[in-house]
């Protein structure tokens, strides 16, 4: 399929039964919807299933408005309102891993030729990796979106479903919870920059 075929016309030709065409589609968003799915419901899974069952859902359902946004934010709403669906199921609230730090090293890490340095690399991401995961899960939504995922706060209050304003506020809020929570670590770093000068 030419890469300048739009997502509209894809999914018209994917609901028509051109294999191609979905192909496509899928190439271009399964990896941020399945990075979305994987960390709000932390398992490996998990994410593939719902970002599977959202998939299949588009091509065979009526539901996606290109009048009302884009296929990529319909796709993070409908893997959303599947990981809420499982929450719902399962009595208990999201777990949102960076999967980043659950699974691999970061760059800083990986660069770094120090064992102590690759030891405390690997400590403070599983500290803010857990940090994240204490967030309420409507604060938790908003900052993976914007800060992972890098939607604008318009795009993250409509996969949400919420006002631009909202989203606001719950990003003030998840971010000065998470000052909070790393605070002795920021300090540590601090400190350990101030004695190398």
């Amino acid at each position: 399929m030419p890469e300048e075929f739009t997502d509209e016309r894809l999914l018209a030709l994917a609901r028509e039964g051109f294999e191609g065409a979905f192909l496509a589609l899928y190439e271009r968003h399964h990896r941020a919807a399945y990075r979305f799915a994987l960390r709000l419901l932390g398992s490996e899974a998990s994410a593939e299933d719902a970002v599977h069952d959202c998939f299949l859902e588009l091509v065979t359902r009526e539901g996606f408005d290109p009048a009302r946004g884009s296929l990529r934010n319909y796709l993070f709403g409908a893997v959303r309102h599947r990981a809420l669906r499982q929450f719902r199921r399962a009595g208990r609230e999201c777990e949102i891993e960076e999967a980043d730090g659950a699974n691999g090293k970061s760059a800083r890490a990986a660069d770094s030729a120090e064992p102590l340095g690759l030891l405390l690399e690997a400590e403070l991401s599983e500290t803010v990796r857990r940090a994240v995961a204490r967030l309420p899960p409507l604060q938790r939504e908003a900052l993976v979106l914007f800060e992972y995922e890098e939607l604008s706060l318009a795009e993250v209050a409509e996969v949400v479903g919420a006002d631009v304003s909202v989203v606001k506020a719950r990003l003030f809020r998840a971010r000065a919870s998470l000052r909070r929570s790393l605070a002795p670590y920021l300090l540590a770093g601090a400190e350990a920059l101030a004695a190398k000068d």
